[in-house]
C-alpha cells in the first residue's frame, strides 16, 4: 500500500538535507511526498548563516492542510526550534494518530554547532518522542565521518518503504540497502569553494599592491564579501583581509630586506597612501616600525 508521506522540517536552499532533500529522495523511490515547512534557513554548502523559524500558527496551517486532504499514515519529522511548534505536533499527532511517525533529530550542524536550544530539547523528548515509532539514532547512521543530510537521507528512505506498508525491520534493512547505491556526493551541493579560494590566491597576488579591501576582490570574483569571508575560513581558517595583508607584509619585508628603496618610495609602489600610513599598518603586523626593523636586519647582516 502507498500513501502521502508528511515531512516537517526546515528548508535547505542547497537542497542537501531539509524538505527539499525529503521531496527528491522519495520521489526517486516512486512515493508521494507532501510538506509542512518549520524554519527557512539562509545557508549555502559551507554553512547556516540564519534562521526564520516560521510561527506556531503557519506550520499548524500547513499541516492541517496536508493531513485534512492528503490523509498520510506515514510522518517525518526534522527540524524543529520551537517549543510551541513542537507543542502543536504533539497535539496534532495525539489527534489524527499516524501509523508511522518518524523522528530524525536535527540537533547539531555538520560542523557540530547547536541548531536546537535545551529548552526546546526538552519539549521534544517530553512531548514528542513517546509519539514517534521510530526516533534514530547515531547507531543507525553508517560508520565514518557525518556527512551534510545523511540521517535525513535515511529517515526519508525509511519512511518511503514504510509507505508500502513493511515492517519496522525491513523497512529499515531496504533504507540502509538503497543508501549505500547512492552516489558519495549526492546531495551535496556544488561547492566551489576550493576553486573560489585559489582565484582569491590568484588575485590577491596580482592586485596587492594596489588594492588591499576585501570588497574589490568579492566584487571582481562576483561573489559577496560575507561568502568569500566563509570560503577563505574554510579552506584556511583565516579572513580574506588576513591573506591580503599578509601578503603585502610579505612584500615589504622582501624589499626592506633587498633594496635601499626610502620608505616613501615603498608606500607609493604598495599603493599606500602615504609613508605614515606604511609605517603604522607594518607595526601592526610586526611590532616594530619599518626603520627599526630595516637596521636590525642590517646589523644581523
Amino acid at each position: 500500500m502507498n500513501t502521502t508521506i508528511l515531512t516537517i522540517t526546515g528548508s535547505d536552499g542547497t537542497g542537501g538535507s531539509g524538505v527539499q532533500a525529503d521531496i527528491r529522495l522519495i520521489s526517486e523511490l516512486g512515493g508521494k511526498a507532501a510538506s509542512a515547512i518549520t524554519s527557512i534557513t539562509v545557508q549555502n554548502t559551507l554553512g547556516i548563516q540564519d534562521f526564520h523559524d516560521l510561527p506556531r500558527f503557519v506550520v499548524h496551517q500547513q499541516v492541517e492542510a496536508i493531513i485534512n486532504d492528503l490523509q498520510p499514515q506515514v510522518i517525518k519529522i526534522g527540524l524543529l526550534r520551537r517549543t510551541d511548534v513542537v507543542e502543536m505536533l504533539a497535539e496534532v499527532l495525539r489527534k489524527y494518530k499516524p501509523r508511522h511517525v518518524i523522528y530524525a533529530p536535527v540537533l547539531k550542524s555538520v560542523k557540530g554547532e547547536p541548531l536546537v536550544s535545551p529548552k526546546v530539547y526538552e519539549a521534544i523528548e517530553r512531548l514528542l518522542l513517546p509519539l514517534c515509532t521510530i526516533v534514530l539514532t547515531p547507531t543507525d547512521l553508517p560508520d565514518g565521518p557525518r556527512r551534510h543530510g545523511e540521517a535525513n537521507k535515511l529517515a526519508s528512505a525509511l519512511a518511503y518503504y514504510l509507505s508500502l506498508d513493511e515492517t519496522e525491520a525491513d523497512a529499515m534493512l531496504h533504507a540502509k540497502t538503497y543508501l549505500k547505491t547512492l552516489p558519495a556526493d549526492y546531495a551535496d551541493g556544488n561547492s566551489r569553494s576550493e576553486e573560489l579560494y585559489n582565484q582569491f590566491l590568484a588575485a590577491v597576488e596580482r592586485h596587492y599592491d594596489r588594492y588591499a579591501d576585501v570588497a574589490y576582490y568579492a566584487e571582481l570574483l562576483n561573489v559577496s564579501a560575507r561568502y568569500l569571508g566563509q570560503v577563505t575560513r574554510r579552506t584556511a581558517n583565516r579572513s580574506p583581509k588576513a591573506i591580503i595583508d599578509e601578503r603585502i607584509m610579505t612584500e615589504i619585508v622582501a624589499l626592506l630586506t633587498s633594496t635601499n628603496k626610502p620608505l616613501k618610495d615603498i608606500a607609493i609602489r604598495l599603493g599606500f597612501s602615504s609613508q605614515a600610513n606604511l609605517s603604522r599598518f607594518f607595526k601592526k603586523h610586526k611590532g616594530t616600525s619599518p626603520t627599526d626593523f630595516q637596521h636590525l636586519n642590517n646589523q644581523n647582516k
